[in-house]
């Protein structure tokens, strides 16, 4: 990330200077950009970080062998993944299953996690029509939990209340039955693995893009110069001055 570097550096040299915008030439901004000096070893640390906490393990052994980077748990990764897409297809029993053959310990020191999950099997249960069994479940796995936790009845009551609507895609709480809420579900699930295998919860790659994102708009007001605009090609766009 060589170039948000250039940036932030750019930004406090003309903090100091004039009110007036200044003008950076494509020439000069390439050459500061390659006097930006960022190790491979890092940036390959970058990418493998990014591989493992999204689970993609082809592409993580393969770049380990191109690249030489430290020697990775394959095995963890599967797992984790196998974990995330059991949440992901509705198959929330096997996934509790699976945490707890990983490390029991995730779902004992993790209330807040495992009540999520269930809210998802119940969710689930609503979503095939079984409300027999939704109101059973509910009554008897999160009702006591929500006793307790005035978030956790806030949460029920509104997952209890899909129920009372003949329509449920179009009622109010009907977002709880979009892949988004099992994505949602799937994500803290992995963010708590990564955290018990003594891994970052989230890849370092978007939070650095983010920076870079920021760090040019700031930039924008105080200088005209070859900024990034399309992040997936990362081609430098002559600034209109």
């Amino acid at each position: 990330m060589s170039l948000f570097w250039l940036v932030i550096r750019q930004l406090a040299e003309i903090e100091a200077m004039a009110a007036t915008k200044k003008v950076i030439t494509r020439e000069e901004w390439e050459k500061r950009l390659n006097d930006v000096r960022i190790r491979k070893e890092d940036m390959n640390k970058l990418v493998m970080n990014f591989l493992v906490t999204e689970g993609y393990v082809e592409a993580a052994e393969k770049f380990r062998m191109e690249s030489g980077t430290e020697h990775i748990d394959l095995a963890t990764i599967t797992d984790r993944m196998a974990v995330k897409k059991a949440v992901q297809n509705g198959n929330v029993e096997d996934a509790i299953e699976k945490v707890n053959d990983l490390n029991p310990e995730i779902l004992d020191t993790n209330p807040q996690l495992f009540f999520h999950l269930q809210q998802q099997r119940l969710i689930e249960l609503i979503r095939n029509g079984k409300v027999e069994e939704a109101l059973e479940f509910a009554q008897e796995e999160l009702a006591p939990r929500g006793e307790e936790n005035q978030s956790f009845l806030d949460e029920l009551e509104r997952t209890v209340a899909l129920l009372a609507f003949e329509d449920v895609a179009n009622c109010p709480v009907g977002d709880l039955l979009d892949i988004s809420q099992r994505l949602k579900t799937a994500s803290e699930v992995n963010a708590a693995i990564l955290t018990s295998q003594s891994h970052e919860k989230d890849p370092k790659l978007p939070s650095l893009l983010k920076m870079l994102i920021w760090a040019q708009n700031q930039l924008d007001e105080k200088a005209s110069y070859p900024r990034i605009n399309d992040l997936s090609t990362a081609m430098l766009e002559d600034s209109a001055v």
